[in-house]
């Protein structure tokens, strides 16, 4: 014997099945001046750390989509001049964190670095990737990083995002 679904219920499986995977959507940093397009409602969230030697706050805004994680970090320094140093802590630690070793590196034009990262730091030593862009600006220092399982990790949104980061 079929039965038939309420409309209510009905209407909602529809709207549910149609719910695109990625909800891209303007960021614009009211820390730092920076825009971007995040594939989710990024949460964000100031923390101190340590950069080498170097105690800052970082600002950091992020979007989690299936376990993959869209995140943009910011930090603003006493002085430019520590800005080099700054930029590669923050490459190291983001590579540490996945117990990692970069595949491929190089510098883009506008100087950020850009890093492909592949390492067995998830859960029960999954394989992890991160791939991001590191770059200084004044006495800023960025991470626009993409961090997740590796199988999960799809071309497309992550080129969207790196390529969406603009510094006003």
């Amino acid at each position: 014997m079929m039965r038939t679904l309420p409309p209510t219920i009905l209407l909602a499986l529809i709207l549910s099945a149609c719910s695109p995977k990625y909800d891209w959507r303007d960021f614009r940093s009211s820390d730092a001046p920076y825009a971007v397009l995040f594939p989710g409602k990024p949460d964000t969230q100031t923390r101190s750390i340590k950069l080498d030697q170097l105690e800052v706050n970082m600002t950091m805004s992020a979007a989690d989509i299936d376990g993959v994680v869209f995140a943009v970090g910011s930090v603003q320094l006493a002085d430019a001049a520590q800005a080099p140093a700054a930029v590669e802590a923050m490459k190291t630690a983001m590579v540490k964190n996945i117990n990692a070793s970069i595949t491929s590196s190089k510098t883009l034009p506008n100087g950020a670095q850009e890093v492909d990262a592949s390492g067995s730091g998830g859960a029960n030593g999954r394989p992890m990737r991160m791939l991001g862009r590191f770059l200084a600006k004044d006495k800023r220092v960025y991470q626009v990083v993409v961090v997740g399982p590796a199988q999960e990790i799809s071309a497309e949104p992550v080129d969207t995002f790196l390529t969406s980061f603009k510094l006003n």
